[in-house]
């Protein structure tokens, strides 16, 4: 059986362990969330390197690329710095293609009932495929980055300056300490409003999990949540403040989506290459096995 674990600065509240059935092999899935505690991820990676087939790096990416471009996040290298022998995805490769697809997906299934066709993604620059898709698809933008990461109340409503921002900030910003710029630990339960107005404007709310609701409103009547990361829990959350369908670009195993790092590193270890896979190879794998986004009504 292969064994993959995402080690995450996430709240453990968050953890789940199962076994899956991939190209016909078992697969141990663990999710472990260190409440924010740099120092204990990067003691688990060092203690599990060389005894499970891949790691899944969650909670954080260990870089960004938009528009080709690769911007490192420094912070995060050195949590991963003691990793020498097992296999380390941070779950872009599978963004590439399973995000890349998501507004298609959303047009096949309920594209009438999505009027109109606005979306808000909290931070692009950390989904920039997905933020790609719903521009294919010809839907209004509105990307969050400078509000919900900087506070300043600027909307960003087109990818041609989606990339000045990211050649602009990227390298400063990315400097810093990672909880600076992404809820870690408890602060992952913590709901505080910011910019309602623009979760009103949209009809669909796309990006991480965890970005969504961190500045959620009280209400979400309506709208359409696309995210990959979600827990039983948050489905609950999504339903009581009226969300009417769930889209994850991810498929659903006993209750919840896991993280695209969490699936691409269970994919590196049923293909067995010693690496990681390129996009063209995770495409064949996602046609063999099946994969694709899963929709779920809430409130129909």
């Amino acid at each position: 059986m292969k064994h993959v674990v995402s080690i995450s600065l996430g709240s453990s509240t968050r953890d789940k362990r199962v076994t899956v059935t991939l190209a016909g092999e078992p697969v141990l899935i663990e999710r472990i969330g260190t409440d924010g505690d740099a120092d204990r991820a990067a003691q688990l990676y060092r203690e599990l390197d060389g005894k499970v087939d891949a790691f899944g790096v969650g909670g954080f990416d260990l870089g960004l690329t938009v528009a080709g471009r690769y911007y490192p996040i420094y912070s995060v290298q050195k949590i991963v710095a003691g990793v020498r022998q097992t296999l380390m995805v941070d779950g872009s490769g599978l963004r590439q293609t399973l995000e890349r697809r998501v507004a298609q997906f959303i047009e096949r299934t309920i594209g009438p009932e999505v009027n109109p066709k606005r979306v808000l993604i909290p931070s692009a620059v950390d989904r920039y495929d997905l933020a790609l898709s719903f521009a294919e698809a010809r839907y209004d933008l509105l990307f969050g980055d400078l509000g919900f990461a900087l506070g300043l109340p600027i909307p960003i409503r087109s990818i041609p300056s989606l990339h000045l921002l990211a050649r602009i900030l990227l390298p400063v910003l990315l400097r810093m300490p990672f909880e600076w710029l992404y809820p870690t630990g408890e602060k992952q339960e913590t709901v505080k409003p910011k910019f309602p107005q623009w979760y009103e404007w949209a009809t669909v709310i796309a990006g991480d999990c965890l970005y969504i609701k961190r500045h959620m409103p009280e209400r979400l009547d309506g709208k359409i949540i696309a995210t990959n990361t979600t827990t039983e829990a948050d489905v609950e959350t999504f339903r009581q403040r009226g969300v009417r369908y769930l889209v994850t670009s991810t498929p659903r195993i006993e209750g919840r989506s896991f993280g695209t790092n969490v699936m691409e590193a269970a994919l590196v270890a049923v293909a067995g290459k010693g690496r990681p896979l390129t996009p063209q190879e995770l495409e064949g794998m996602i046609r063999q096995l099946g994969l694709e986004p899963a929709i779920q009504p809430l409130n129909p």
